[in-house]
């Protein structure tokens, strides 16, 4: 079984998993933040093949906290078979498996971090001007009311911003990432993250020798049930969308020319590949895998952000909010999972035979 209940499970089954194939893998230990049942948090990383190999595979999983019960999974699926390891040997590739980018969200079933920060939004440069997210400001107030549930005047409000401009603006406003409001939805945060700073340190640990670098995050939350939807993870920049397609497929779609069911997005995790491993050659996507529909996904991360800024809410409230959260991006069913894992591995032997 790949899949877990609690993120200290998944640490566990991911530490047995590398042990079996002779790995330990090397921890970071979060300095402050604690899990759900004040457990110690890290970052784990197994690496698979030569640390100084010219051609990388990098997978992450929990970039997005709760998010991790999928990407745990999947990365436990793949350490676990022997025949995409022995091609991963047979091409000379470097796999690098990175367990819990964000284990306080994995932990407290939170798609962000200690601080409330988005980190797929948070992997930019701090010094310069934010990326302008002004609507944002328009809804934030609707998105967080007081009370919860929100009542139908909240909503309406809502409805009403969806039909004057439409649910595609809605979603770019919402989830756009935004660096005014440290108690908002999708904050990027206002300097780096220790997720932030722990990735960087790691990579660097690969910048002398590596010259060929793919990477698959691994995400839930939008799109069709079960479905993975292939998110190229990169800048903008039409030359990187063509080596993405032709790695894996016409289907790869993008945040920036409006093909992917995501919005455009600014401060990507992986896009610090560009800064950490600058002589190497990046291709990467996001796995997006569909959950529920997307008025629930939304609601959950209202409701779980409320929770943050409300620690007064009874425990029966509490309990039903984190475990909707949960569900809206992690669905333990086994149908959902196989297809999961199905696709993961597609994924990753894709990238395989490209860097062979």
């Amino acid at each position: 079984m790949n899949f877990s209940q609690t993120y200290d499970e998944a640490r566990g089954r991911f530490l047995s998993a590398a042990a079996s194939l002779g790995i330990a893998p090397e921890r970071h230990i979060h300095p402050s933040a604690r899990g759900h049942d004040g457990e110690t948090l890290s970052m784990d990383v197994a690496v698979i093949g030569d640390a100084k190999a010219a051609k990388l595979l990098i997978l992450t999983s929990g970039t997005h906290g709760v998010e991790g019960y999928c990407g745990s999974g999947a990365q436990l699926a793949l350490l676990g078979d022997p025949a995409f390891l022995a091609h991963a040997r047979e091409t000379g590739v470097t796999v690098v498996f990175v367990h819990a980018v964000n284990p306080y969200g994995f932990s407290h079933w939170s798609r962000t971090n200690e601080d409330n920060i988005d980190l797929n939004r948070n992997f930019l440069d701090h010094a310069k001007p934010y990326p302008p997210h002004a609507a944002y400001a328009e809804v934030h107030a609707l998105l967080v009311p007081r009370s919860w549930p929100p009542d139908a005047a909240t909503e309406a409000a809502i409805a009403e911003f969806i039909d004057q401009r439409g649910m595609r603006a809605y979603q770019q406003a919402v989830s756009g990432g935004q660096y005014a409001f440290a108690d908002g939805l999708f904050f990027g945060g206002n300097a780096p993250s220790w997720s932030n700073r722990t990735v960087r340190t790691l990579l660097r640990g690969f910048a002398p020798n590596a010259r060929e670098v793919f990477w698959i995050d691994f995400h839930t939350g939008l799109g069709p049930y079960g479905h993975g939807e292939l998110i190229h993870a990169a800048r903008d920049d039409a030359a990187e969308l063509a080596r993405a397609k032709a790695v894996w497929g016409d289907k790869v779609t993008s945040v920036y020319d409006g093909s992917s069911t995501s919005a455009r997005l600014d401060g990507l995790l992986a896009c610090s590949a560009y800064e950490e491993l600058p002589q190497a050659r990046y291709t990467g996507i996001a796995i997006e895998y569909g959950t529920l529909p997307q008025p629930q996904v939304l609601l959950a991360l209202r409701a779980e952000n409320w929770l943050r800024l409300h620690p007064e809410a009874d425990a029966s409230l509490r309990a039903a909010i984190t475990k909707q959260c949960r569900d809206a991006f992690y669905c333990d069913a086994d149908d959902w999972k196989a297809t999961i894992v199905e696709q993961a591995r597609k994924c990753a032997e894709d990238a395989l035979g490209a860097a062979g």
